[in-house]
């Protein structure tokens, strides 16, 4: 039996086809309805499926490192932390949710606690783009890069065949650019600086190397090439500023059809390639802000206030979900003491990482193998998360867990089915729905006006 479910983790969201043999899960691979990944996955995507007999997985919920025998008893001892916290604040720090029905979720549950919020922190974050886009456009948001219609790319460190905000999607759309048949006589021009090799470097035509420290140097240097008014740092590399020389004269040749990229998590960097951008009027033709993309939304800055609080003694209850800051967060040492002073810690992840394990309660969520949802990649475009095995262990969707603690007697499962089925509004357009698993229908983002006047 073949499945349509949809990959979620860290804020990523790929359409997949499960295939189950014997009621058990056994291959991923892409699900072709997709107009965004058509079919495609990444090995993260292909590994999946072994998250879901792994070993090392969380089987029951915990309370202060013992194991807690039913969910009504551990909802009990939840519940009365949460009346000890004496007013405090409620946090529940996630990754990335691209789940509409999930934030519905949410917003009840912190609906109940005044001062509450949600925080939204990425491990791999597009803060600084997201800043930069908020100073440039007015509004904190990615929009969609189009690879396969851009004759010139120039990426500035931005792994966007391995690891850069959609790299499935784009991997794809670079390949149709780089094909050549009578149709499509020409190949796009590839143009690469980094410091260190990456899966897109090694594919590009031309591939400059520069120290980490250069990067803000090297953008404003192809700025200033394509004729920016500013004084752009000199560069002591020959070889770098003959590369910057080559990529402005291919950009320019372009025009419109140019797109300039860059991983950096520095807003400047970002409000430069911005810059250059409009200059070459890539928006609107290989970069479209009528779609914007769902899958990076992490705040730096609000995180950086949660561990400030949390060691203030501001915060009352923490619930944390999909993300392990104690290991991976720059300033891990600062959060852990933080957490330390939270009175009431829930953690939902999966299994005891450096984060659960400082918690006082462990609650696992089911793998997404065994769970109901949806994802919402880019806005319009929405898969759907359908389970293809029952709950290996004693395990519930983080979702039933924030219902029941507002008051909600449905679980998470239900509340989705009925959502989705008042949407659709039949059963047969659900179900139909659900078997292909996706549902497209693009939503015009309005534009919005470049500003450049905080360059």
């Amino acid at each position: 039996n073949y499945y349509a479910t949809t990959y979620v983790m860290d804020g990523d969201a790929i359409p997949v086809v499960a295939k189950v043999r014997d009621g058990r899960p056994i291959k991923i691979e892409g699900n072709d309805l997709s107009s965004l990944t058509n079919g495609g996955t990444s090995a993260r995507v292909q590994a999946s499926v072994l998250g879901l007999y792994d070993t090392a997985r969380l089987r029951f919920p915990m309370a202060n490192g013992k194991e807690v025998s039913t969910f009504d008893a551990f909802d009990k001892m939840v519940g009365d932390a949460m009346v000890g916290i004496g007013g405090k604040s409620v946090v529940l720090l996630t990754e990335t949710i691209t789940s509409i029905t999930t934030k519905n979720v949410i917003a009840g549950f912190l609906a109940k606690y005044p001062g509450s919020r949600h925080v939204q922190y990425d491990a791999l974050s597009s803060s600084g783009l997201l800043a930069a886009n908020a100073t440039s456009f007015g509004k904190r948001a990615i929009p969609s890069y189009q690879f396969d219609k851009a004759k010139t790319i120039v990426s500035l460190g931005a792994d966007f065949l391995g690891t850069w905000l959609s790299p499935v999607e784009y991997a794809r759309q670079y390949a149709a650019g780089r094909k050549i048949n009578q149709a499509n006589p020409e190949m796009s021009k590839h143009i690469q600086f980094e410091s260190m090799l990456s899966l897109t470097g090694a594919n590009a035509d031309d591939r400059y190397v520069h120290r980490p420290s250069e990067t803000a140097a090297v953008v404003l240097n192809l700025y200033a090439a394509l004729g920016g008014a500013i004084s752009a740092p000199a560069l002591a590399d020959d070889r770098l500023k003959k590369g910057i020389k080559q990529a402005a004269d291919a950009l320019k040749a372009s025009g419109a059809a140019s797109l300039v990229v860059a991983g950096s998590n520095d807003s400047n960097v970002q409000l430069v390639v911005n810059a250059i951008n409009q200059m070459l009027g890539a928006y609107g033709t290989t970069i479209d802000w009528t779609a914007t993309l769902n899958t990076r939304q992490g705040d730096d800055a609000a995180m950086v206030q949660l561990v400030q609080e949390m060691n203030e003694g501001k915060i009352g209850a923490l619930l944390v979900h999909g993300v392990n800051p104690a290991y991976d967060y720059f300033d891990a040492k600062k959060f852990e003491s933080g957490l330390a002073k939270v009175a009431a810690s829930v953690s939902f992840n999966d299994r005891e990482d450096e984060t659960s394990v400082l918690c006082k309660f462990q609650l696992p969520d089911n793998h997404f193998l065994e769970s109901w949802g949806d994802a919402e990649m880019k806005a319009g475009y929405v898969s759907f998360i359908q389970p293809t095995i029952a709950p290996l262990f004693k395990t519930r969707a983080f979702q039933t867990s924030l219902m029941k603690w507002s008051g909600e007697a449905m679980a998470y499962g239900d509340y989705f089915k009925q959502y989705w089925l008042a949407k659709f509004g039949s059963q047969a357009a659900w179900d139909k729905a659900l078997q292909d698993g996706v549902s497209e229908t693009p939503a015009a983002v309005s534009a919005g006006a470049y500003n450049g006047s905080a360059l």
